[in-house]
């Protein structure tokens, strides 16, 4: 961020945490002040998308043919995931700048379906994905889903995915029913994912214990960021991220609630005679190593939390397309960081992470 729009937006100057005394009403009229700015700035940032594409969306979602259909059919589809197309794809994309996406189906995924079913609808999700690059050469990329909870068939789709189909990573939901990325049983899959040294990217989902915890709430409001935290606990506690070192994981929407929750994670080697080889500092390092992209996350507060734990160079661009679009997140970002940190977030560290999307 900008010293001035730090000053602005937070109070006081970049170095300094706001003022103690700053009242409610004056961190709520500098929220508005902030969308208000967001908002000033459409007819620029348009111009720049429609001049240069370059960005890159780590968290765009499509619907395959398949898939769409078996979760139609357990009354899990929403409108937004039902009406996708490829060509609304395409058109919120150019509206701002956004020169390929990285693809993915969202949750549920294939986690509703039993084994031969999971693994035959991830496979032909997965080549659907695969086409819908070939159609439109530089535009669509993809992450390869896998079918879990079943093991043996998502060993199986990881070396598909990647060996044939050249995906870019693998997608995974963040929980399966009541077991979170960290549990033993995924234990294979995440140790071939680091041999591979795959990218890993994670969608939250609702996990068994929580649905319906506030009627008339979906779940997405409070339980998805929720349940990305929990998975990252689960890895790191679970000493998963330890020993699978070179799985690079992109966590959704700015981290999930990890941001106010990290105090709380630095002070658990001290409590937790289990955690004792790890330290505070050693924590923050293992969360700091990560991705986090800004999907429903493009706003000042979310951002000034998150850029607190971890640096510009571990935040992606992602949207939640078609849930959000290209452009609301465009000018959300762009109401918070400066040119380079843009630059940064839009595209460098996703190249950087992914090599192979230096030529999109």
């Amino acid at each position: 961020m900008t010293h001035s729009t730090r000053s602005t937006l937070f109070g006081g100057c970049a170095c300094c945490p706001p003022a103690v005394g700053l009242s409610r009403r004056g961190f709520v009229a500098g929220g508005a002040a902030a969308l208000a700015f967001a908002a000033s700035a459409v007819p620029g940032v348009r111009a720049v998308a429609q001049s240069r594409a370059h960005r890159i969306d780590v968290h765009h979602h499509i619907s395959p043919p398949t898939w769409i259909d078996a979760v139609r059919r357990i009354n899990l589809a929403n409108a937004p995931m039902s009406n996708w197309s490829p060509q609304k794809s395409l058109d919120d994309m150019d509206k701002a700048g956004v020169a390929t996406v990285v693809t993915s189906p969202t949750t549920p995924q294939v986690k509703f379906l039993d084994k031969a079913d999971a693994a035959r609808i991830t496979r032909e999700a997965n080549e659907f994905a695969r086409k819908l690059g070939a159609d439109h050469p530089g535009r669509f990329r993809m992450f390869g889903m896998v079918p879990l909870p079943h093991v043996d068939e998502s060993l199986k789709e990881i070396e598909f995915a990647l060996d044939t189909l050249k995906a870019d990573g693998i997608c995974m939901l963040t929980s399966y029913g009541d077991k979170w990325l960290g549990h033993p049983q995924f234990a294979p899959v995440m140790d071939e994912l680091n041999r591979r040294k795959a990218v890993v990217y994670t969608h939250p989902t609702t996990a068994s214990c929580c649905v319906n915890l506030v009627p008339g709430v979906a779940e997405s409001v409070v339980e998805f960021g929720t349940d990305t935290t929990r998975t990252i606990a689960n890895l790191l506690f679970s000493g998963t991220t330890r020993r699978c070192p070179d799985i690079k994981f992109i966590f959704s929407h700015g981290g999930g609630t990890l941001p106010a929750l990290t105090e709380r994670f630095t002070l658990q080697p001290r409590i937790n005679k289990d955690l004792a080889s790890w330290t505070a500092d050693s924590m923050l390092a293992e969360l700091r190593r990560h991705y986090y992209d800004t999907a429903q996350a493009a706003n000042p507060v979310i951002m000034a939390a998150l850029t607190k734990l971890v640096p510009v160079s571990q935040i992606v661009y992602g949207t939640d397309y078609p849930y959000r679009t290209s452009e609301e997140h465009v000018k959300g970002l762009a109401a918070v960081f400066n040119p380079d940190e843009l630059k940064a977030i839009d595209r460098d560290n996703a190249v950087r992470l992914m090599p192979q999307l230096a030529t999109a």
